[in-house]
């Protein structure tokens, strides 16, 4: 049986009760204003003590939040009082995964030898849009182990042009007409 992240049912949770009020914009906000929160450990420890009174959270969590919308903030105090407000790095990303897929993006991670300009990006883009029929934001990181081209990742599919994966090829061939 397939299981579900904790984090990725409280983003579904959130993600149709955005669609539902046509706010998709304000939850993104909100859930990286939340999981940005986490990110200070010493709050972190405070905010997940058991000996911690509730009402003490809240305000606390109010005072870190701000201007956050009111379902946003009880998601934030659910998570609290539940100790699982760590998931919330976990839901803000989730959500952004299923913003995406609704507004039809997909997002590929391309490792690349050397630091690529602006108009290799955007033809590795509008490749790999080709390949999955779908508008394709990059994210690039650099490998010089690679020697040469890029490897892309877009979900499940992996696409490997690079040089160091041509030459392993090569020196398979080599060695099997060499027998």
């Amino acid at each position: 049986m397939l299981r579900i992240s904790s984090g990725k049912r409280y983003a579904q949770a959130a993600f149709e009760l955005a669609l539902e009020k046509n706010e998709m914009e304000t939850w993104q906000e909100d859930l990286r204003g939340i999981a940005d929160l986490t990110d200070d450990e010493e709050l972190m420890a405070f905010l997940q003590s058991p000996r911690l009174p509730f009402a003490s959270k809240r305000s606390v969590l109010q005072k870190g939040l701000g201007e956050t919308s009111p379902l946003a903030f009880n998601l934030a105090l659910l998570l609290a009082s539940k100790r699982r407000l760590k998931l919330a790095r976990e839901i803000s990303q989730q959500y952004d995964e299923l913003l995406n897929f609704h507004r039809g993006i997909e997002h590929a991670e391309v490792i690349a030898a050397m630091p690529l300009i602006d108009e290799d990006q955007e033809a590795i883009s509008r490749r790999l849009e080709e390949i999955v029929e779908h508008k394709v934001v990059i994210d690039v990181q650099v490998d010089p182990s690679i020697i040469g081209g890029f490897i892309a990742r877009i979900g499940d599919t992996l696409i490997d042009g690079s040089i160091r994966q041509r030459l392993e090829a090569l020196k398979k061939s080599l060695l099997e007409a060499g027998r």
